[in-house]
């Protein structure tokens, strides 16, 4: 009988019926075979109850998905601490995206956005750029005297340049004065004798008039001699013949003076005929001072003479004589693509760029054309547009820009327009 305590027979017995030793498993031992297939290892069970506690290890990212996008979504006071904390803007349900670096600075709502049209432009005068040309009717007339240089500023009006017509018109012209002149003298001398002839045909008719009360007198006397046989036939006859050629002297002078009836000296015949004649005389000089005047190359406008293109002793050709501009105000003409125009309208503000301005021009948009056409401004570069369609607008040059502008007409330059118009 073993002790309390003491294993019994069977546990403290190995299998070869030894006595077991302390540390030791207890006996009998399972042997295993290590080239036994793994089904055969353990219990069917065993391996359903495995597989039964992990079925729901899938459904643990879909689970912290969902709630990460409830909770971006719904927002709970903890998200939005982290999303305030790390900078970020939430949305899902928001007007704003969702999870995206919060601007630094508040944007516009419903402020359009600002494009540059981009186009060729050129400076010019205000007045624009004047090419003199001789007058009309100047033929084959040559420059005989400049009286500008080029830089000269002139008045409107005044004297250019002379031709080398100058002295024979200045001859017709003479020619014209002198007979103005001789047409006034026989105007004059016409009143003259127009109003003596008056007076001598009244004082003809006047003396008409007492020869015959004479003669009517004689006549009856004779005529009353006769009759009482005192006076002869023939005294009677001749008598009567006297009478009658003074009757007829009055009607004479009468015709003549009703030619001189018109209390209006100058609507006499002799008088209106030499009035005529004055006139024709004064036409004549008019005209003769107007061709004078083509003699003379006359500024259109006030301004300042940019370049001459002849000189003295040349005939002016189709190209003019010289050009004139009004530097004192410049404004920028602009070549927009017809693509373009769309985007720009009146006030839109203007940069002007060149390698020779000391630095950019400043303008507004001041006229929009209203035709299309083909662009004369083409830039330098190979692949340049040579034959584009275009809008010509008209930019004012603010003061400062003006007078930079002065020293630059027709300079290239490179338009930058700053609009906010849609198309």
């Amino acid at each position: 009988m073993n002790k309390p305590g003491e294993p019994s027979g069977a546990e403290g017995t190995s299998a070869t019926g030894g006595q077991a030793k302390p540390g030791l498993p207890e006996l009998p031992l399972v042997i295993v075979n290590r080239g036994a297939p793994l089904s055969k290892v353990g219990s069917f069970g065993s391996v359903w109850q495995v597989l039964h506690k992990i079925r729901w290890l899938p459904l643990i990212p879909v689970i912290m998905l969902t709630g990460g996008v409830i909770a971006m979504y719904f927002q709970p006071p903890g998200i939005r601490v982290a999303m305030r904390a790390l900078g970020l803007q939430p949305g899902g349900g928001t007007k704003d995206p969702i999870a995206v670096p919060a601007p630094k600075a508040p944007v516009a709502v419903n402020s359009p956005a600002v494009r540059q049209v981009v186009a060729l432009a050129k400076l010019v005068p205000e007045g624009e750029l004047r090419t003199v040309a001789p007058p009309f009717g100047a033929g084959d007339a040559r420059i005989a005297e400049l009286k500008v240089e080029e830089g000269s500023k002139v008045e409107s009006g005044a004297v250019l340049a002379i031709l080398d017509n100058e002295a024979q018109l200045k001859a017709a012209l003479e020619s014209a004065q002198a007979n103005v002149t001789q047409r006034t003298a026989a105007l004059a001398q016409t009143r003259s004798q127009v109003q003596a002839s008056r007076e001598e045909a009244a004082a003809a008719l006047a003396r008409a008039e007492a020869t015959a009360r004479n003669a009517q007198a004689d006549f009856e006397r004779i005529d009353q001699l006769a009759k009482r046989g005192v006076s002869t036939e023939a005294a009677l006859s001749k008598s009567r013949t006297a009478r009658d050629e003074t009757a007829r002297e009055i009607d004479r002078l009468k015709a003549t003076l009703s030619r001189f009836q018109s209390s209006d000296l100058e609507k006499q015949p002799d008088i209106v005929v030499a009035a005529s004649n004055l006139g024709v005389a004064k036409s004549e000089l008019s005209r003769a001072a107007q061709d004078l005047d083509k003699a003379y190359v006359r500024a259109p406008i006030s301004g300042t003479v940019l370049t001459i293109l002849v000189r003295p002793g040349e005939k002016p050709g189709t190209a003019g004589i010289l050009k004139l501009g009004d530097l004192e105000h410049m404004k920028a003409e602009i070549e927009v693509f017809q693509t373009q125009i769309g985007y720009v309208s009146i006030g839109d503000r203007v940069t002007f760029t060149a390698d020779s301005l000391p630095k950019p021009l400043e303008a507004t948009v001041a006229r929009i054309g209203l035709e299309v056409g083909r662009q004369t401004l083409v830039d330098t570069t190979p692949a340049a547009n040579t034959d584009a369609r275009v809008v010509k607008v008209q930019a004012a040059l603010t003061p400062e820009s003006s007078i930079i502008a002065q020293k630059y007409t027709n300079l290239q330059m490179v338009a930058r327009i700053s609009t906010r118009l849609a198309p």
